[in-house]
C-alpha cells in the first residue's frame, strides 16, 4: 500500500480505507475507490475534527454561551484558513455557500455583464448563466487555439466575465489560468474559476495568478458535510442584491425595508452550516500540509494507467486537444496539465454495463454516463463512458486491479450475465447483501 504524508510525516488518511464491500460472486474484496471526481471520502483528520466539534456546536454570532463562542470562532477562524489556502488578496473575501453550483448561482447575480463560458463546462458552469447574459465560445482542437476564440469573443464585444473550468470533470485536462486572468483582464472583464476538480489536486494562489473569483465544493475536497465556497472581489459582492433574504444578512430592519450586511455576511442568510465550513477548513490544512510527494504520487498512478489501458485493444480515452494532456501530465515541453481524472470507452461494452461489472466482479467503483457534462461528450462524438479517478487513497495496487479488470472484459467477457432495467445495470441475479432486489445498485444504461 503507498501511504501520502504530510510535511510533518503524518499519514493523510481517508476515511473507508479499510472497506470491504461483497462481490457477486462470493466474498468481499477491499474496496478500490475509483470515483474521487463526484465525491471524494472524508480526510480522517476532517472526520475527527467534526467530532471534536459536536459538542460545541451552537448558534453563531450572536449567542452570549461558551458553546455558541466557540462555534462563532470557529466559523470565522475556518473563513480565514480557506482564505489562506486559497491565496485571497486583501480585497477578496470568503463566502461559504452548499457547493460550486450554488456559489456559481450567487455570483451570477451579482454579475454586471455577460458572461462568457465554453462548450466544455460541467452544467454547474453552463447553466448558471444561462438567463444571464450568456456568451458560448466552442473550444477548438488546441489549447492555444481555444485561448485565441476567448480573446476574439471578449475583446469583441464587452463583457464582465470569463468564467472557466480549472480542471476538466471528464478529461482531467487544466487550463492555463494565469495566461486566461491576463487575457481577461486585457480585454476588460474579471475572471471565474471553477475549481471543483482542481482544487483537490493543485494549489491555487489567486493573488498570484490573477484569478478574480474562484468557486469549490468540500464533498470533491475532502470534507462531505455540505460546505461550499465562493472566494472573489468583495466589490460585485456588495453591490449586489442579497444571495437569501434573512437574518444573518442585514444589519437593521423595518416593515418597510432593510439595511444589509456586507459580504461575505450579505451573502450568508440563515444559520450557516458551522460544522461544513470547520471541516473544509481543515481540509485545507491537511492539503497545505501535503509535499510535492502527493503530486509526484498522483501523476505516477495517473501515467501508470493512461499507459495500461492504451495496452489494451478497443480502448480509447478521452483527450480535449491535440496540444494537450500526455500520460501522467505536464513535463517540461509546455503541454497542459492533468489531473488524476482518466475517462475512457471500451468498444463492444455500454459503459453502465462496464461499471456494473467492475462493482460485482472486482469492487472497483467508478463513474459512467454523461458527467453532467452532455455538451462536452457530445463534442467528442461520445454517448457516454466510463471516468476513473485518481484521490489521497488511491494505490498502485488499485490500479493494477483496474487494468485487470478491464483487460478481462475485453479478451473473455464478464462472468456474471448483467441487465438493464428501469434505465439501471444490475448483475442478474443480483447475491450482493442489501442490494439484491432493491434497484438501486446498478450504474444507469441510458445516460
Amino acid at each position: 500500500m503507498t501511504a501520502v504524508l504530510d510535511r510533518t510525516g503524518a499519514l493523510a488518511r481517508v476515511s473507508g480505507a479499510d472497506l470491504r464491500v461483497p462481490l457477486v460472486q462470493g466474498g468481499t474484496r477491499a474496496y478500490a475507490n475509483f470515483d474521487y471526481a463526484a465525491s471524494a471520502p472524508a480526510l480522517a483528520q476532517v472526520s475527527d475534527r467534526v467530532a471534536e466539534l459536536l459538542p460545541y456546536y451552537a448558534s453563531v454570532h450572536r449567542g452570549a454561551g461558551y458553546a455558541s463562542r466557540i462555534s462563532t470562532q470557529c466559523y470565522e477562524s475556518a473563513r480565514e484558513t480557506v482564505g489562506r489556502f486559497l491565496g485571497c488578496a486583501d480585497d477578496q473575501v470568503v463566502v461559504f455557500t452548499r457547493n460550486t453550483t450554488d456559489a456559481l448561482n450567487l455570483l451570477a447575480g451579482c454579475v454586471p455583464g455577460d458572461t462568457v463560458v465554453l462548450d466544455i463546462e460541467h452544467h454547474a458552469n453552463l447553466l448558471a448563466w444561462e438567463r444571464r447574459g450568456r456568451r458560448v465560445v466552442p473550444a477548438a482542437d488546441t489549447v492555444a487555439e481555444t485561448l485565441q476564440r476567448i480573446a476574439a469573443e471578449l475583446c469583441a464585444k464587452p463583457a464582465a466575465l470569463l468564467a472557466v473550468t480549472g480542471a476538466s470533470n471528464v478529461t482531467g485536462e487544466v487550463l492555463p489560468l494565469e495566461r486566461l486572468a491576463t487575457l481577461a483582464h486585457q480585454c476588460g472583464a474579471r475572471i471565474l474559476v471553477d475549481a471543483a476538480q482542481l482544487a483537490p489536486h493543485r494549489r491555487i494562489d489567486l493573488h498570484a495568478t490573477g484569478i478574480d473569483y474562484l468557486v469549490l465544493s468540500g464533498h470533491k475536497l475532502y470534507a462531505p458535510y455540505g460546505a461550499g465556497v465562493l472566494a472573489g472581489r468583495k466589490d460585485w459582492l456588495d453591490d449586489a442584491d442579497p444571495y437569501l433574504g434573512g437574518g444573518g444578512a442585514v444589519r437593521e430592519v423595518t416593515v418597510d425595508g432593510a439595511v444589509w450586511a456586507t459580504a461575505p455576511q450579505r451573502h450568508e442568510a440563515g444559520s450557516p452550516n458551522v460544522l461544513g465550513a470547520a471541516a473544509l477548513a481543515r481540509a485545507c490544512e491537511v492539503l497545505a500540509e501535503l509535499g510535492p510527494e502527493a503530486e509526484a504520487q498522483e501523476r505516477s498512478l495517473t501515467h501508470r494507467l493512461r499507459t495500461g489501458l492504451a495496452e489494451i485493444p478497443g480502448i480509447r480515452c478521452l483527450r480535449l486537444w491535440d496540444d494537450g494532456t500526455v500520460p501522467g501530465g505536464a513535463g517540461d515541453t509546455g503541454r497542459i496539465d492533468s489531473v488524476g481524472i482518466v475517462t475512457f470507452t471500451v468498444d463492444g461494452f455500454e459503459p453502465g454495463r462496464i461499471a456494473a461489472y467492475l462493482s460485482a466482479e472486482y469492487g472497483i467503483g467508478v463513474r459512467d454516463g454523461r458527467f453532467c457534462a452532455h455538451p462536452l461528450l457530445a463534442r467528442l462524438g461520445v454517448g457516454a463512458a466510463v471516468r476513473a479517478s485518481i484521490g489521497l487513497g488511491s494505490t498502485h495496487e488499485d490500479v493494477d486491479r483496474l487494468l485487470e479488470a478491464v483487460a478481462a472484459l475485453v479478451e473473455r467477457g464478464p462472468r456474471w450475465d448483467y441487465t438493464c432495467a428501469a434505465g439501471r445495470w444490475d448483475p442478474a441475479p443480483e447475491t450482493r447483501s442489501g442490494l439484491a432486489g432493491d434497484g438501486a445498485a446498478g450504474a444507469p444504461c441510458t445516460e
